[in-house]
């Protein structure tokens, strides 16, 4: 079935709009790298990953790990939107004791996680080993993670990226939210990430660019069939960090700034979305 793009759009700006609301609101940092990695997934939820809501536990189902667990905020959103838990229920987001922390909770406590994440480079090993289980079992899912440029950093990624080509693990894919910024500055500056995309194919992957805002790049690289066995799949996907809002975007100091009521208003204009 081809993606409706323009309404996979109009949902990443809804999606966005939340997110911006919920910082205001619970005083919640991790807004910029909330909104880069909005339309990937979008297009991976609404598109490309075969799960079903109603049977998060199916052992069927594809597996999607948001390595990059700072950016926990915007998967709630996403898997409430589609469907895994009433809306409402975020509204106890950043509260004492809540279910929604400011990184994703272990399975157990959350339809539709995969994984615990927030101590960066650990996403890609346990997809891997999600990847293999499948392989073993002879189940067929897909396994999805999404990291950041900055979480490359970590020995771990490359210690998997290694593994993952080594067994020929075709049914993994690593996206990387490059939006060239990590906590502190240019992910560039703090270490020499690039040429991030040579860097992967020398560890074996299967690895293209593409411009991490593009819908339809989006939902064309994810939704391609994956094989069983043969190089994994990365994906550099180029993004901007506060995407969606002008005086958010590339702008650093959005990592851990919180919007006020003025900024949320001027963002939902631009957003062209309402509370």
């Amino acid at each position: 079935m081809t993606p409706d793009i323009l309404a996979l759009q109009k949902t990443a700006a809804t999606i966005r709009g939340r997110i911006i609301a919920t910082s205001h609101h619970t005083q919640t940092p991790h807004l910029g790298s909330c909104l880069s990695c909005v339309d990937i997934l979008i297009a991976a939820y609404f598109s490309a990953l075969k799960i079903d809501p109603s049977k998060p536990a199916d052992p069927d189902r594809d597996r999607f790990i948001l390595s990059k667990g700072h950016g926990a905020a915007a998967l709630f959103q996403v898997l409430a939107h589609k469907g895994f838990y009433p809306e409402a229920m975020l509204e106890s987001y950043g509260q004492d004791g809540g279910i929604f922390a400011e990184h994703p909770p272990t399975p157990d406590h959350l339809p539709g996680i995969e994984a615990a994440t927030g101590s960066l480079g650990h996403g890609l090993p346990i997809g891997l080993g999600m990847a293999l289980s499948a392989r073993i079992q002879k189940r067929s899912y897909d396994v999805t993670v999404l990291l950041g440029d900055g979480e490359c950093n970590e020995g771990s990624v490359w210690e998997s990226a290694m593994m993952a080509a080594g067994q020929q693990v075709g049914s993994l894919m690593a996206i990387v939210d490059f939006n060239k910024w990590q906590a502190t500055g240019r992910s560039e500056d703090v270490l020499a990430l690039g040429p991030l995309v040579d860097k992967w194919r020398a560890f074996g992957w299967d690895a293209t660019e593409i411009d991490g805002h593009d819908m339809s790049a989006l939902t064309d690289i994810m939704g391609r069939p994956r094989k069983r066995t043969g190089k994994p799949v990365a994906v550099i996907a180029h993004t901007v960090k506060g995407k969606g809002v002008s005086f958010m975007e590339d702008d650093n100091n959005w990592h851990y700034r919180i919007p006020n009521a003025d900024e949320l208003a001027a963002a939902y204009l631009e957003l062209g979305v309402t509370a």
